[in-house]
């Protein structure tokens, strides 16, 4: 998930979706209530932990910040490089179609009633991924701290849903240099004070913002699952215009295309088949509450 994203064009909550962690992630996250807050309260933290599922979300966040801090160099040069470019693209392009796929078979509707509807739902989500991933970055030079702080809630949205790229909402906000550069400097000790504020403020919006919107997420897949999971299809059918790996190679027809074709192929069958061997071992909070405090 960590090296997913980093790479604008490519969404963690499709990789967690990938490796049937999604509904855990993101019933964890919206555990972060006043129960909580209750628990820690009264000293009880073994409940606490229990709550917040704090074991599987302590492994996940080592591991995305490992995949941030390990695969953001190699993924810069990837993709900086004309000769690696379509080849690492190709990659996420098998991933992210043969996700979708996977999620289309997930949709069942509870009436043939609700067939149109859902639809009309992947459809929506399609056309306005596809539409957001051709918009034009803007251009912000010296962001105030009121904008960084509304960046970081509006990105760590789109990180958790598959198919919008939050590096790339940050692309379009203006951001992702800006925030990039700062934790580059920060990885080298060279970061003054007012860059470690502005680091500060962006996590304090990303972690509002998580919170939030995994409550709404959860409340949406526990009382409308069908239609969410059709709209979060339309999403990742719809990001696939900004990862489209042939744009310079297809005029060519040669053997580059099919290398091309054969890397995403390759990656779509990686895709199918990590989805059989993780499938029955998925494991979730319960979406809806149960009256319990994890005691």
């Amino acid at each position: 998930m960590g090296g997913a994203d980093i790479i604008p064009g490519v969404s963690g909550g499709t990789v967690a979706l990938i490796l049937g962690i999604y509904e855990r992630l993101i019933a964890a996250i919206s555990h972060f209530d006043l129960q909580l807050f209750r628990l820690l309260g009264s000293r009880r933290w073994r409940a606490a932990a229990v709550h917040v599922d704090l074991r599987f979300l302590a492994a996940l966040g080592v591991g995305i910040l490992t995949g941030i801090v390990s695969l953001a160099s190699l993924m810069n040069r990837l993709l900086k490089d004309d000769a690696t470019r379509p080849l690492t693209l190709a990659a996420f392009f098998g991933l992210i179609l043969a996700s979708a796929v996977l999620v289309a078979k997930m949709i069942k509707a509870k009436r043939n009633t609700d067939v149109p509807v859902l639809v009309i739902l992947a459809a929506a989500g399609t056309i306005f991924a596809y539409w957001l991933t051709g918009q034009t970055p803007a251009a912000v030079d010296e962001p105030s701290l009121l904008y960084v702080f509304l960046c970081g809630t509006v990105a760590i949205c789109a990180m958790i849903l598959p198919g919008i790229s939050g590096a790339f909402i940050l692309v379009i906000l203006g951001m992702y240099l800006y925030i990039t550069g700062l934790l580059r400097d920060i990885k080298n000790f060279d970061a003054g004070w007012n860059d470690l504020l502005s680091v500060a403020v962006f996590c304090a919006g990303c972690a509002l913002g998580l919170i939030v919107f995994s409550k709404f997420l959860r409340w949406l897949l526990a009382r409308h699952e069908p239609q969410t999971m059709a709209l979060l299809c339309g999403f990742m059918l719809g990001s696939l215009r900004k990862i489209w790996p042939f744009k310079n190679a297809w005029p060519d027809a040669d053997d580059r295309v099919l290398l091309i074709a054969g890397i995403a192929l390759a990656a779509a069958v990686f895709v199918f088949v990590l989805d059989r061997i993780t499938r029955g071992h998925e494991h979730a909070l319960p979406l809806e509450d149960d009256g319990q405090d994890g005691s």
